[in-house]
């Protein structure tokens, strides 16, 4: 699609292969560690259009709140997503809590990217996930300043 970007600490990019695309990524400077995530959500049908957005969400605009980075109606400046999901992005400060309602009939998946936190009576370190399907909601404890990701899904 002719697209290059670089992704910066904040940055969410959404990309739909669709009908298919040619797709790359690399650290342009190999003597500094780079640490992101990438996540597959499988589309709503087949046969797309490709699609590539990108967008830097501030720490400002995360800390202490679940912002919302990605979603299948692309409310709230969000970028958007072929799923009926809604992914949100928080930078939770230590010695706070957070929680978040699920829409009636979805699951969710909480990732930890960074910072350790509780879940209940669970410790959860980076690198963590935890799936919850049946309950209203979830509430996170920070125990020590923690950047997280929730995927509100069907």
């Amino acid at each position: 699609m002719g697209n290059g970007s670089v992704i910066r600490a904040g940055d969410v990019q959404c990309m739909s292969a669709g009908t298919g695309v040619v797709h790359s990524e690399y650290n342009h400077l190999p003597s500094d560690e780079v640490h992101f995530l990438q996540i597959w959500i499988q589309p709503h049908g087949k046969g797309m259009k490709p699609a590539y957005e990108q967008r830097s969400f501030t720490p400002e605009e995360r800390r202490g709140r679940w912002c919302l980075v990605a979603t299948g109606d692309s409310r709230e400046g969000a970028l958007h997503l072929n799923q009926d999901s809604d992914l949100y992005s928080t930078l939770l400060p230590a010695g706070t809590r957070l929680r978040h309602e699920l829409r009636p009939d979805h699951h969710a998946w909480l990732q930890v990217a960074r910072g350790e936190i509780t879940l209940g009576d669970e410790t959860l370190e980076p690198g963590d996930g935890a799936a919850f399907s049946g309950v209203p909601g979830v509430e996170i404890s920070a125990l020590s300043d923690a950047e997280l990701l929730l995927f509100d899904l069907p």
